[in-house]
């Protein structure tokens, strides 16, 4: 079986410009990848089918996973005529905030494109990403970037700062869709997207902690209390900069001190199960 590491991601910013006229949303997001990744597994199949094999009970093992459809675009596009069966080993958490979904979508891009011999680049894998969701393309790249239009558009950042982050899910499952309908594009305080890059430039710790923002945290933040409830506590242990990844729920703080860590990771572990302490990567894998 052929293995391929999935990252997760989270965004330091994450701004919402206007409702475009295809009904999505056009975005302004700066995401870097974290050292928590599942792990894909491809195994060539004669028969020609796709098979997920997954042991976590909220991963779908049918054309509803994205890794699947993944699978199913090469092969359409490409005409290859073997199957795969694809092994999804997860340590991100489903429904997260953090990409799992899409990181296992764009991890199997990579690896059938090795398995198969397509000989396609990173550009042309993440296009076909696009047609899967999202975060797939940033997905396929990894690293760090400024990612626009629907978040399919990506512009390359150097890696961030080195620092620790602590994550934090709770056990509450957040509707992507519910969080934008009940976003108010008009009362929006946007986050300095250029200050941001500047601060990933220039690797400045405190600038970058000082200029995190995301539009469609208050708007999870009144609707789940708990999740509010979460950032209030990881602020009070210390954690440098807080915010929420994605539409939630998942809440991250940034940690240079690796004293803190152990600390803040023990604070939460008494308000929430799923939590992670884990370096930010933040670098590109040159590797197809």
């Amino acid at each position: 079986m052929y293995y391929v590491k999935a990252p997760a991601k989270i965004n330091l910013t994450l701004d919402v410009l206007h409702k475009r006229p295809d009904g999505y949303h056009e975005v302004e997001m700066i995401m870097t990848t974290v050292d928590l990744a599942d792990r894909i597994g491809l195994e060539n199949r004669e028969d020609g089918k796709i098979h997920i094999l997954s042991v976590d009970r909220f991963v779908p093992n049918d054309y509803r996973n994205l890794a699947y459809q993944a699978a199913k675009l090469l092969k359409e596009k490409y005409r290859v005529k073997l199957g795969v069966t694809i092994k999804i080993e997860k340590s991100i958490p489903v429904a997260a905030g953090l990409a799992g979904g899409s990181s296992d979508a764009a991890a199997t891009l990579r690896g059938l494109n090795t398995l198969w011999g397509l000989g396609l680049s990173l550009d042309e894998l993440a296009q076909i990403g696009t047609k899967i969701g999202s975060d797939v393309a940033f997905c396929v790249y990894g690293g760090t970037a400024l990612a626009t239009g629907r978040g399919e558009r990506i512009q390359e950042l150097p890696a961030p700062a080195n620092c620790w982050v602590i994550l934090a899910k709770p056990t509450l499952g957040v509707s992507t869709a519910d969080i934008y309908g009940n976003l108010k594009i008009d009362q929006i305080v946007h986050p300095n997207t250029k200050q941001m890059i500047e601060a990933i430039e220039h690797k400045n710790f405190d600038q970058m902690c000082a200029s995190v923002g995301n539009v469609l945290e208050d708007v999870t933040l009144k609707l789940y209390p708990e999740v509010a409830g979460l950032k209030g506590q990881m602020q009070k242990f210390g954690a440098d900069a807080v915010l929420m990844s994605g539409s939630g729920p998942t809440v991250f703080g940034l940690v240079q001190q690796e004293t803190k860590v152990q600390r803040i990771y023990n604070g939460l572990r008494g308000f929430c199960d799923e939590v992670y302490a884990v370096r930010l990567m933040g670098e590109r894998d040159t590797l197809a």
